[in-house]
């Protein structure tokens, strides 16, 4: 039924991206056939994608988890994997009717990244981002500070389930401020929307022509 979740997969764990891979899964548009998922490590979220799509890319520029997210995904027909840097692979205009990106574009140039991810989604497909920003006020760092107990209590909640794929890290350059802007000067009538667990998640739809 629309709006729900698939099934977890095997090998599910939590952690605070997995925490909204779930967002993701709702945004996928009815009747998806080609969608991507830009830096998928170890390639939960494409396991989890493959129920919503034809066919699902993982694409990542570590040799070591694209390995590991072949290896868990070979029993999933519909999904492939590309090692590969999203600004030099080439992705074609208009492609995909999903792209979506969990935790990765803060590793990249910001506006040429979420460029390419645009121009990608074809009228009608749909576009969601989840990353982490940097803070730049005192305001950012007592908003912060809510995230606490909501990190606590769902560690509990998930208590023998938490995991972390082993994926490269970086800290975030950019503030939540001006993501939020950039994002939507790049992407007109999207939603930006900043959670309790230090991400925020940037949904865009492309409008059919005309």
């Amino acid at each position: 039924m629309r709006g729900t979740s698939p099934p977890l997969p095997a090998g599910y764990y939590w952690n605070h991206n997995t925490h909204y891979h779930d967002l993701i899964l709702r945004a996928v548009p009815r009747g998806c056939g080609a969608a991507l998922d830009v830096g998928c490590g170890d390639g939960l979220l494409v396991r989890r994608l493959a129920a919503r799509a034809r066919h699902v890319t993982g694409l990542d520029p570590s040799a070591e988890m694209i390995a590991v997210a072949r290896q868990a995904s070979r029993d999933v027909p519909n999904a492939g994997f590309v090692e590969a840097d999203l600004l030099s692979h080439g992705l074609q205009a208009g492609s995909l009717d999903f792209v979506c990106s969990v935790a990765a574009i803060h590793h990249m140039d910001f506006t040429a990244a979420l460029t390419v991810m645009r121009d990608a989604v074809r009228p009608g497909g749909g576009l969601v981002v989840i990353s982490l920003a940097a803070d730049g006020s005192l305001g950012d760092r007592l908003r912060g500070a809510a995230g606490v107990p909501a990190h606590h209590f769902h560690r509990l909640r998930h208590r023998g389930r938490a995991g972390d794929p082993g994926a490269p890290v970086t800290d975030p350059g950019m503030t939540w401020g001006e993501v939020r802007d950039e994002a939507l000067r790049l992407l007109p009538g999207a939603r930006f929307r900043r959670h309790l667990l230090w991400r925020y998640s940037l949904s865009w739809r492309r409008p059919h022509a005309g």
